[in-house]
Order: C-alpha cells, then sequence, then structure tokens
C-alpha cells in the first residue's frame, strides 16, 4: 500500500512539475516583457496610424456614396453647399472617433501585437528588432515615407496617365449610364399621376 501511495504521489509530482513548467513557459521573462513595451512603444505611431485607418474607412466610403448621390439628386447650385456641410459632420466624426479608437488601440496593443511578439520571437531577436527600430538609419529611412510616397506616386501618374485617362472617362461614362437608365426605368414604372377635378 506505501509503495502504491508512494507512486500516486510521485505521479502526482511530475504532473505538477509539467504544470509549473508549463505556466513558467507561458509567462515571458520580465527581460522580454521590457523588450516587448519597447518594442510596442516604438511602434505607436504605427499602431495610431491603424486606427486611424480604422476610422476614415467608413467615412471615405460615405464621402464617395455621398459625392455619387449629389451628382444625380441634388440640384448643381446646391452642391457645394451641402459638400460643406457634409465634409463638417465627417469632421466631426473624426474628430471624435480618431482619439478613442486610438486609445483603444494602444491599450489593446500589449495584449495582441505583445502577446503575438512573445510567442514568435526570441529575446535575442527582439534585442535585435529594437536595436533595428532605434537605429539613426531607420529613423531617416522612416521619415523618407511620406517624400517615397509621393515622389513614386507623381511618377507612376505621369507614366500611366495617357494609358488611364480614357478608361477613367468609359466608367464615367458607363456609371452615368447606368444612373440614367435606372432613373429612367422608375420614372417609367411609376403611373401617371391623374390630374385634380
Amino acid at each position: 500500500m506505501n509503495a502504491r501511495i508512494l507512486s500516486l504521489r510521485l505521479a502526482q509530482a511530475l504532473v505538477l512539475g509539467m504544470l509549473c513548467a508549463t505556466v513558467q513557459a507561458a509567462e515571458p521573462s520580465a527581460a522580454k516583457k521590457e523588450l516587448i513595451a519597447k518594442v510596442l512603444k516604438l511602434q505607436q505611431p504605427a499602431i495610431e496610424q491603424v486606427a486611424r485607418g480604422l476610422v476614415e474607412q467608413p467615412a471615405a466610403r460615405l464621402i464617395q456614396q455621398s459625392a455619387m448621390a449629389m451628382q444625380t439628386r441634388v440640384p448643381s447650385d446646391k452642391r457645394e453647399a451641402l459638400g460643406k456641410a457634409i465634409q463638417a459632420e465627417i469632421k466631426k466624426y473624426a474628430d471624435g472617433s480618431i482619439p478613442l479608437v486610438r486609445e483603444r488601440a494602444v491599450a489593446l496593443a500589449p495584449s495582441t501585437v505583445g502577446a503575438l511578439l512573445d510567442a514568435k520571437f526570441t529575446d535575442d531577436e527582439l534585442k535585435q528588432l529594437v536595436a533595428i527600430l532605434e537605429s539613426p538609419v531607420n529613423k531617416k529611412f522612416q521619415q523618407l515615407g511620406g517624400e517615397m510616397h509621393k515622389v513614386l506616386a507623381e511618377k507612376v501618374i505621369a507614366e500611366s496617365k495617357d494609358a488611364v485617362q480614357p478608361k477613367v472617362k468609359a466608367l464615367e461614362q458607363a456609371v452615368t449610364k447606368l444612373v440614367t437608365d435606372a432613373s429612367a426605368t422608375t420614372s417609367a414604372a411609376k403611373p401617371a399621376v391623374a390630374p385634380a377635378k
């Protein structure tokens, strides 16, 4: 009986030891936590940009939809005023939403991006990543991002304008025809109103 109890306790100790090792493996070291926090701090502008993009996506869709609707439903003399009113509403939405979503993104980054960094990177890789992110060369490269985008976009537009412009015109004509045809069909489907007696 004592041998049986001893073997049960030995098995319990082994299971307990395995559980402790699993918990310890799941919890990053203090040094790794510090490296992850540093990466997140260095990447905060990118995290905030993701938040801004999330807020701006529905606004951009709404601007596009309202512009199309204005062209077909609003008299031309009222479009400019309506456009300004819509822009004011979009700005109010963005001013109220961007800070909120940015704050949430920064707060959630440790439990999302940080957890991913913990799972996918070793301590040594995180040290290398921090060194790269902090390097003056990387900072200089990041500062050129807007300028690189601008010069590339300008060159692409200049090189492809002649080929794309006819396609844009064809698209505009096709959409206009679709809207015109749909309006004509809708008008034809409505019963004629009898004159008042």
